[in-house]
């Protein structure tokens, strides 16, 4: 594919799979895998949507993480596959700026959302006498508002924070889409005493809820634990299995990808 060059102020993007022989091959599969992602979440919240039946505060919460990661994935695969196809892998410092924007606000909703399913499932199962007092549509709306507006004040201020810097050089960015670690590297500036801010208050943002999430669940194992019925404690481990499944796939990756920038 060919090199596309955008303006001066235009930045490059280095793309997937940059020393593989057979990019098209990755590309293609990734394309697939998105296919699949945007069919299945687009399907479970027309099914939660439209069924009144699903319109409790668990599946109302497990629509706005399938919405979330819908857009976090057309945030930016679509752009990198339009670069590969294309050869143009330009982006300017707006569209720049907007993809950082949309990623780490989609990142920090997602982690905000999971820790309040985690609390959701807690009451649920360990006090269901207050459950339905507590968890009404009113306070599950305001669950899911929260953790949109978490994602946007914290994702609005490193972006703002992380554009200010004026860059040199190459304007190549090292990475398949725009993201604020790779964009300081570009920087004239010393950015070191900032980056350690990023990555520590990354850390101790994934830990905490981390935290709170398995604090959560140990309680409501404990609790299943002390249920008689066989059934019972099935449903109830069932219930939560697949929240704890998707909630170790979040951490997992960020917490790597934190390791990853802080290097040897």
């Amino acid at each position: 594919m060919g090199r596309g060059n955008g303006s001066s102020t235009d930045f490059l993007l280095l793309g997937l799979f940059p020393d593989s022989p057979h990019p098209g091959l990755f590309v293609t599969i990734i394309l697939l895998i998105l296919g699949v992602a945007v069919m299945g979440n687009a399907a479970l919240m027309l099914l939660i949507w439209s069924d009144a039946r699903l319109h409790t505060p668990m599946y109302v919460l497990l629509s706005q993480l399938s919405l979330m990661d819908l857009t976090l994935i057309c945030t930016t695969v679509p752009k990198t596959a339009a670069d590969f196809f294309s050869g143009h892998r330009a982006i300017s410092r707006v569209g720049c700026g907007v993809q950082i924007f949309l990623y780490l606000m989609l990142g920090v909703a997602e982690c905000v959302l999971l820790t309040l399913m985690a609390f959701d499932r807690y009451l649920a199962i360990c006090s269901p006498l207050r459950y339905s007092g507590t968890m009404t549509p009113r306070a599950c709306a305001h669950m899911a508002a929260a953790s949109w507006a978490g994602g946007v004040l914290v994702s609005l201020t490193h972006t703002v924070y992380a554009m200010h810097f004026s860059t040199c050089g190459s304007r190549t960015i090292q990475h398949f889409f725009c993201e604020v670690m790779a964009l300081l590297k570009l920087s004239c500036e010393d950015t070191s005493a900032y980056e350690k801010v990023v990555l520590v208050s990354g850390i101790v943002f994934l830990l905490l809820s981390f935290g709170l999430i398995l604090t959560s669940y140990a309680l409501i194992l404990l609790a299943v634990l002390r249920v008689s019925s066989p059934e019972g404690r099935n449903k109830a481990l069932a219930t939560c299995s697949s929240h704890l499944g998707v909630a170790s796939l979040y951490f997992g990756p960020g917490m790597g990808r934190c390791q990853f920038h802080l290097g040897p």
